[in-house]
């Protein structure tokens, strides 16, 4: 049986952006004539038909919320699962759609609107903001906070979290204390730019690492970092601490420093992001800024909510901070 065509096979056909074929497709202003019979002749020749049954479905209230989540994001997983809760006790059920390497995140949106759903919680999102406003549903970003004042978000305090785990490091004494970035990665540059600030003004050393969201990150950090603390010329400037952008990349950086023969936390401590179960592994045992899965998946139900009703909310929800055993005082 032949798939379907999606939205997305329209936008491609009419060389227009996903957002188009929608606003044409709802006969809402915001597309010239002549982008409107192009996206129409592509719908003809690909045999697209809206579906009727997810409009009507959504215009009797079906109390259903969509879910967008990443295959390969360790905290994702944690925040659907407090999603569930946090949906049936507002009166939601949920449908979730992942995207992933071989399936973007425009075909994952479109599964949900064609089951009907009312609202989409988009976590992480790839997709711009000018593309979750043209959704006939509303949407809510999840993890990235919305620049527009149409668009409702909800996120942790990401500048909050870098100041805990900075403060906690300066608290033990360390006053040379690198951060590995998340690269592009959702998130990255609020937490890079976290970083900047609070060590701008105080004479604690600062020095960025690139990296990225991936364990593989965090091993080619390490070698980087082991080579630093080994070389004699650079004893005065090296790193007694490093906070990476989330715990996957913390835990490459483990593994790869182990390697390297240099020992955490007594030649370096280290802090990750989020919290995840990943950090709290025996072996890991990994300090880490905490993300509550179970704050941002209320307060995410309760911002599709509201923007069902019109009103769009920014959300920071603070995180705190876990101590384990990967950050000590620095050695004399």
């Amino acid at each position: 049986m032949a798939k379907r065509p999606t939205m997305a096979d329209v936008a491609a056909e009419a060389g227009v952006s996903r957002a188009l074929v929608s606003i044409v497709m709802r006969s809402a202003p915001g597309a010239s004539g002549a982008t409107r019979e192009r996206v129409l002749a592509a719908a003809e020749r690909l045999g697209y038909r809206p579906d009727t049954r997810a409009r009507l479905l959504r215009s009797a209230r079906s109390r259903l919320l969509g879910v967008v989540f990443a295959v390969e994001g360790a905290f994702h997983g944690e925040l659907v699962e407090a999603l569930y809760p946090a949906a049936a006790e507002a009166g939601f059920g949920v449908a979730l759609s992942a995207r992933g390497g071989r399936r973007p995140e425009a075909e994952a949106i479109d599964d949900l609107l064609d089951l009907g759903v009312e609202a989409l919680l988009v976590l992480a999102p790839e997709t711009g903001e000018a593309d979750l406003l043209a959704l006939p549903v509303p949407a809510v970003s999840v993890l990235e906070p919305s620049r527009s004042p149409h668009l409702a978000s909800v996120a942790a305090d990401e500048a909050a979290g870098m100041r805990l785990a900075v403060e906690h490091l300066r608290s033990l004494g360390h006053r040379r204390i690198a951060h590995i970035t998340g690269g592009a990665a959702v998130g990255a540059r609020a937490r890079r730019e976290a970083y900047a600030a609070l060590l701008e003004h105080d004479g604690t050393a600062r020095l960025a690492l690139e990296g990225g969201p991936t364990e593989e990150h965090g091993m080619k950090a390490a070698e980087g970092l082991a080579a630093m603390l080994a070389d004699p010329a650079q004893r005065a400037s090296r790193p007694t601490a490093v906070v990476a952008f989330n715990d996957v990349l913390a835990v490459g950086l483990l593994h790869g420093l182990r390697e390297q023969g240099v020992r955490v936390p007594d030649d370096l401590s280290v802090v990750g992001y989020d919290d995840s179960r990943l950090a709290a592994l025996a072996h890991v045992s990994l300090t880490s800024v905490r993300q509550d899965p179970d704050a941002l998946a209320a307060a995410a139900v309760r911002a599709a909510g509201e923007a069902l009703e019109g009103r769009h909310e920014q959300v920071l929800v603070p995180p705190s901070l876990t101590v384990r055993s990967s950050t000590v005082a620095p050695r004399s």
